[in-house]
């Protein structure tokens, strides 16, 4: 628990822009200025009187490489304001902000802009290494000849491109996407593929509904370069049914998979921010928090059961404070796939999982579903790989406020075999 009250001020984040086999209308670092210019904008300080900005990021282009600081610079926050960048795949944004709270508690910031980012429309194609070697080999020749023995070795496959996104969506060390190892859970705990296309419908609902009450406030309009405006989140599928869901087919188990495009998050571009504030930096700017970040948690598990992160995580952290499931008004779990978040209310109604696994005497019980992603999430909304921990954060004390809620937790399964949570209360 914080040795000293940490308070989120404000936050914005853009719409989430779900990629379209081609390179979004953004980069990375347009999406954080501009949702971050506008946030600032509107505060009674100056961009200059930040003590630093921290922005999460997994995969930043090759231009952008220290994303933090590119941004802080072009939202106007000055040379002076250091700004920088973390990666903790999936949960980069939460990272961000539990970096934050840590130079907070050390007395290094009061007052710090953090947050979340990716543009994985953008993510490249690259060259295979046989394509690379080629390349170097030619280069390297010095004439005419060598250059047409260089040339007289060159094969057509070599041009077959390397899909970054899926290099970057397969863990290195057991070799599985993403979605694979959801494949895993849903195998593991039996659930089926209904249940899983049930959930995702359910996620498309929440949204469209919170887009139709007005409860995505923290969505910020944004422009292209060519005037056009962005002004909401455009991954919803309003039509969505069980019926229309059940025609996909799976997509990581082609025979005998249940996991499908339709039940897992969209690949998608987006930012967010937060303002974090101690004590001492509300005071000396004058401001008013909405929320505060009690505390955080991270976990490890195997990477090929990763998507069970959010009970390792969250599951400490409740203990600590002496919470059961629901005993916090609301929850965030991020919706990487449908078959991960119904695994993880699973795992925690299981005896056998929670003593085995969590430590536990007996089962942890049944967490309420009505508490759960009340307005939808990454299913319909999109997974931007580095946002998505801090968009959970940010909504969740939306959620808190508006349903006159106290405790949250959002939480967050991590490529790589982690889990991460973050315990907020409402001011």
């Amino acid at each position: 628990m914080t040795a000293k009250a940490i308070y989120v001020v404000d936050g914005a984040r853009t719409p989430f822009l779900k990629a379209r086999n081609r390179p979004g209308p953004f980069s990375a670092s347009d999406l954080a200025t501009q949702a971050g210019k506008q946030l600032l904008a509107c505060q009674p300080f100056a961009p200059d009187e930040l003590d630093e900005v921290i922005l999460g990021c997994a995969a930043p282009s090759v231009d952008e490489v220290n994303i933090g600081r590119v941004v802080a610079l072009r939202m106007g926050c000055g040379e002076k304001v250091p700004g920088w960048t973390v990666m903790r795949n999936c949960a980069s944004g939460m990272q961000a902000l539990d970096s934050a709270v840590a130079n907070m508690l050390s007395g290094r910031s009061e007052l710090v802009l953090a947050g979340g980012v990716d543009a994985l429309s953008r993510v490249p194609l690259l060259f295979s290494d046989a394509m690379v070697l080629w390349l170097s080999g030619f280069y390297a020749a010095k004439n005419i000849g060598q250059k047409a023995a260089a040339l007289a070795k060159f094969r057509p496959g070599y041009l077959a491109p390397v899909i970054g996104i899926m290099k970057g969506l397969t863990d290195p060390n057991v070799g599985l996407l993403m979605g694979q190892t959801a494949e895993n859970l849903a195998y593991r705990f039996d659930i089926s593929r209904t249940q899983q296309d049930e959930y995702a419908v359910r996620s498309h609902q929440r949204v469209a509904r919170a887009q139709d009450e007005g409860w995505l406030d923290e969505v910020v309009p944004v422009f292209d370069d060519k005037g056009v405006l962005y002004a909401a989140d455009d991954g919803l599928r309003r039509d969505s049914s069980v019926e229309n869901l059940a025609k996909l087919k799976p997509f990581f188990d082609r025979k005998y998979g249940t996991v499908t495009a339709g039940n897992s998050s969209q690949v998608t571009d987006g930012a967010v921010w937060l303002i974090l504030a101690t004590e001492e930096g509300l005071k000396r700017h004058g401001l008013e928090p909405v929320g505060r970040l009690v505390d955080s948690q991270w976990a490890a598990l195997d990477p090929a059961q990763m998507g069970l992160g959010p009970v390792h995580a969250a599951t400490p952290l409740m203990r600590r404070h002496g919470l059961a499931l629901n005993d916090l008004d609301a929850w965030e779990i991020n919706e990487a796939f449908a078959a991960q978040v119904l695994a993880c209310i699973e795992a925690w109604k299981s005896d056998e999982y929670c003593r085995t696994q969590l430590g536990l005497e007996a089962a942890a019980g049944e967490l309420e579903m009505e508490k759960l992603n009340m307005d939808g999430g990454a299913i319909a909304l999109g997974h931007p790989v580095g946002a998505s921990g801090a968009r959970i954060v940010l909504h969740l004390l939306h959620v808190l406020k508006r349903s006159n809620g106290k405790r949250g937790i959002a939480s967050i399964c991590i490529g790589g075999g982690q889990g991460g949570a973050m315990l907020v209360e409402t001011v």
